[in-house]
């Protein structure tokens, strides 16, 4: 690549562009977040959220003015400045033949490059610094073609302006691999030529996200690291044959430690080596692409890891390089550095890490961890928000802006691209569009779910749950808040917690799970997983999200190898024998979950956004409802099973049971006949269905004909 003097010299400032910047006054469209009139008195604070992202986008894109060519290939200008990894750190120039290599580290003193091409000889290969910041150096192949090659290791030395002379890898690199040995992580050059040509997704709008969060090292039952060819060899198959449309990877960018679960990021353009190489991960995803399956990457752009050797932090021996300066650059609560989201520099750093992902590894999109971390100064570190701490006290305005223009550029790539925020505060806007004065995301995570099933399963007994309760629960959300429902997911089920059904059925589960042996435990356990399951994906909103191994009951917590443990594998795996094995009981879960999943592919149950409730019955613990066109009947009492259960039926018919829990198939008890045809009734000027309503168990009926 030739030399671009206008790349990172053009985040400065320039006040020309700043002042036509300021001179276009943005027109928002209506501002839909104020469609809720709970936020008509801070209308100025949401023009206000606008103007800022409008004024920093044409500041932005008037760095980067495209050429003929650029416009007529439809580039836009975002993307032309988020294309800085193909600047920054090692690349390679076929017009000059040989490797440029790119620092941006404007209070660094000196620079060197060192690795196996020159025997690790510490100051051979000085960098040139440019008044611009940048640091480089031109390895052309006539010198270095033999020894600096494809697998090659290399590192940067760097005296950074206090004087330290550290040893440090990239910011941009996109290769980090770690000595089996030593364990010191090394830059490697990497040539990579994959064939994306006939990957042309299109995945269908019309469906509703149904998400398999999965971890690729954890992913295989062997007590070790899996890789990603075995995970499109042996899990890949599980999650098509489930009816999941969409994979959620964790932990994909580099991390140090695996522990970590992928949260502590290092390296942010190198997938995790630990796991295999880029093109196994790319072929990974065309894979799942050519099954009709999205993926997306969770994403950690809300900090990053305070280590020196691998990471970015101090990259130029100052503290507000990368990150803001002093104590307001430290993120106590997760010991690591926070991105200062002002800087153009930082926001062209992780602009660019969007898309080189969804360019160079065809991610469909990313779930945006940490979010309410960023959107605060107090990072979420309050009991209760109001209007003045949503829009003014404490925000942290240029975070709120960093993921609008996350946002907008995602949807300029790929107009089907998906965005998840992981937010807990409830700050309006997350889902509306920005230029209505919300955010961007297309979903927020509904983490009041499973905080409020782990309370029920915790608190309350099983005689005391509370109908009225549970609706409200798992409907409390605006219609214009797309959310993602999930009963439990990674956090849940973290060491110091406990899954869902390991919650319900605990140490019962390594002694009573034969289909030969009763137990009350396991019985109670079965039918409410897939009772909270399947409330949670009819209720809860318009996607849904379940964690691997969760789906058949996994047992046991996750726990990474680390110290404290003997740093052991045995609980950093899932267990697919479990549920392959017919003489044990949790293929009935998993058997469940798939009949759970193809039935809200099959009907527009998500697409409904609330359910019309034709029954509420405290007494006996049964909720009726009607969406998607179809009649659920959730019985959470424990014991109740009343005949000639009459309910409220919109429109009169010939129903029939199309999903039945108690089914012998899915561990049931089989105690209905699931040909029967139930007749809605004329009854006190309105039409009452009847049915036998067994205990603990979802019914689901359709009208077959009238």
């Amino acid at each position: 690549m030739a030399k671009d003097k206008d790349s990172i010299k053009k985040t400065a400032t320039p006040a020309a562009a700043d002042k036509k910047a300021k001179k276009s006054k943005p027109e928002p469209k209506h501002l839909a977040i104020l469609d809720d009139h709970w936020l008509d008195p801070v209308q100025d604070d949401v023009m206000a959220r606008y103007e800022r992202f409008h004024r920093r986008l044409k500041e932005l894109e008037s760095y980067y003015p495209l050429t003929a060519q650029e416009k007529k290939a439809k580039l836009s200008p975002l993307e032309k400045l988020a294309r800085q990894d193909q600047y920054l750190g090692l690349n390679y120039s076929k017009e000059e033949k040989g490797w440029w290599l790119r620092e941006w580290a404007p209070a660094a003193k000196e620079m060197y490059v060192l690795g196996d091409f020159n025997g690790w000889t510490r100051y051979q290969y000085p960098l040139s610094h440019r008044d611009d910041g940048i640091w480089e150096i031109f390895l052309d192949d006539k010198t270095f073609g033999k020894t600096f090659v494809h697998g090659s290791l290399y590192k940067l030395i760097v005296r950074g302006a206090d004087d330290s002379m550290l040893e440090r890898l990239p910011a941009y690199t996109k290769r980090a691999v770690q000595d089996d040995t030593t364990k010191i992580f090394s830059a490697q050059v990497w040539k990579s030529d994959f064939d994306w040509e006939d990957d042309d997704f299109k995945p269908n709008p019309k469906e509703p996200l149904l998400i398999y969060e999965c971890h690729i090292g954890m992913a295989q039952e062997k007590e070790g690291v899996g890789t990603y060819k075995e995970f499109e060899d042996n899990v890949l198959p599980h999650i098509i044959q489930g009816g999941y449309n969409t994979i959620q990877i964790m932990a994909i960018a580099e991390h140090p430690y695996y522990g970590s679960f992928g949260y502590h990021v290092s390296n942010f353009f190198a997938p995790s080596s630990r796991f295999g190489t880029p093109e196994e991960l790319k072929h990974l995803i065309k894979t799942a692409h050519s099954h009709g399956l999205r993926v997306i990457m969770d994403i950690v752009h809300s900090h990053t890891v305070k280590n020196l050797a691998e990471g970015i932090n101090r990259m130029d021996g100052t503290d507000c390089q990368y990150t803001h300066p002093g104590g307001r650059g430290d993120h106590p609560q997760w010991d690591s550095k926070l991105f200062d989201y002002g800087k153009t520099e930082v926001i062209q750093f992780l602009l660019s890490n969007i898309r080189y992902w969804m360019r160079d590894f065809h991610f469909d999109g990313f779930r945006f961890d940490g979010v309410t971390s960023m959107l605060y100064m107090h990072h979420g570190n309050v009991e209760s928000y109001n209007q003045a701490m949503y829009f003014r006290d404490g925000v942290e305005f240029d975070a709120v802006t960093y993921l609008q223009l996350a946002n907008y550029l995602m949807k300029q790539i790929n107009a089907q691209s998906v965005s998840i925020a992981e937010d807990v505060s409830g700050m309006p806007g997350h889902t509306s569009p920005i230029e209505a004065g919300g955010m961007g995301f297309d979903y927020r995570l509904g983490m009041g779910i499973p905080d409020y099933w782990i309370k029920l399963l915790k608190e309350v007994g099983d005689d005391y749950w509370n109908v009225y309760q549970m609706w409200h629960v798992l409907n409390d959300r605006l219609p214009m808040v797309k959310t993602v429902a999930y009963a439990e997911s990674h956090d849940q089920a973290l060491v110091g917690d406990k899954t869902i059904a390991f919650r319900l059925m605990d140490k019962e589960m390594y002694f009573c799970m034969a289909t030969n042996i009763g137990s009350d435990i396991i019985d109670r356990g079965i039918s409410l997983h897939k009772m909270i399951r399947m409330f949670t994906i009819v209720n809860g909103g318009q996607a849904y999200m379940n964690f691997m191994g969760n789906e058949f009951g996994h047992p046991e917590w996750i726990d990474f190898p680390r110290e404290g443990n003997g740093w052991s594998y045995k609980h950093a795996r899932r267990q697919w024998s479990l549920m392959k094995a017919d003489y044990l009981k949790y293929h009935f879960l998993n058997d469940f979950d798939e009949a759970m999943i193809k039935l809200i592919r099959e009907y527009p149950v998500m697409q409904d956004l609330y359910g019309q409730q034709l029954n509420m019955d405290e007494q006996n613990h049964t909720i009726v409802e009607k969406k998607g066109g179809l009649v659920f009947v959730f019985n959470f009492h424990p014991t109740a099973c009343i005949a000639d259960y009459k309910f409220y039926i919109p429109e009169p018919g010939v129903y029939k049971i199309i999903l039945n829990s108690d089914d012998l198939k899915y561990g049931g008890f089989g105690r209905l006949d699931n040909d029967q045809e139930f007749f809605a009734l004329p009854e006190d000027d309105h039409y009452k269905l009847s049915i036998y309503n067994v205990n603990r168990t979802i019914l689901v009926l359709k009208k077959v004909r009238d």
